[in-house]
């Protein structure tokens, strides 16, 4: 009986757990910060991309670092997404959590056609904003054409998610 009440017990506590990580972690549909589009982010190749271009149309942000595997892993699928989904209207964006010069230097060995920023530690900051309070990466984020978060993922994500969640905007 007392071996039932514990293990009872034990399982109500992780569903209540699971259930806290859920709605801390799930699209809320929040408007980004305004902070967002106010930055102006270094570019690998030279000059600034200033956010509030991108602004009005959907955006998917993916932090990630070059000592990251994961992040590396998953640039060939969101390079072949950024070409279906500039077609669509929509833009990629990686925010590198990096320092410049081995972004810099990894970009040459490993070219991408989506535009890449340098958000430097900074970005981790960012990445909390929009949801990712543990600090994952790579994180990647949806927001809509009206600046709502639609979509978020820590981890490494798929060609069939992006996929899933462009058709989602439609």
């Amino acid at each position: 009986m007392r071996r039932r009440l514990v293990l009872t017990t034990a399982v109500a506590a992780a569903a209540a757990g699971a259930g806290v990580a859920w709605w801390r972690l799930r699209p809320h549909g929040a408007v980004v910060p305004d902070a967002l589009w106010q930055l102006a982010l270094e570019r690998p190749q030279g000059g600034e991309l200033a956010l509030a271009a991108l602004r009005g149309q959907p955006l998917l942000l993916n932090f990630w670092a070059t000592w990251c595997p994961p992040c590396v892993k998953e640039m060939p699928v969101l390079d072949r997404f950024s070409r279906d989904f500039a077609a669509r209207g929509g833009r990629v964006l990686g925010l590198a959590i990096d320092q410049p010069a081995p972004v810099r230097d990894f970009l040459r060995q490993r070219p991408v056609g989506y535009d890449i920023a340098l958000a430097g530690l900074a970005g981790s900051d960012l990445m909390r904003q929009l949801g990712n309070q543990a600090g994952v990466l790579p994180f990647t984020v949806l927001i809509d054409a009206a600046g709502a978060i639609r979509q978020q993922h820590a981890g490494e994500i798929t060609a069939q998610q992006l996929v899933r969640w462009a058709a989602g905007l439609s």
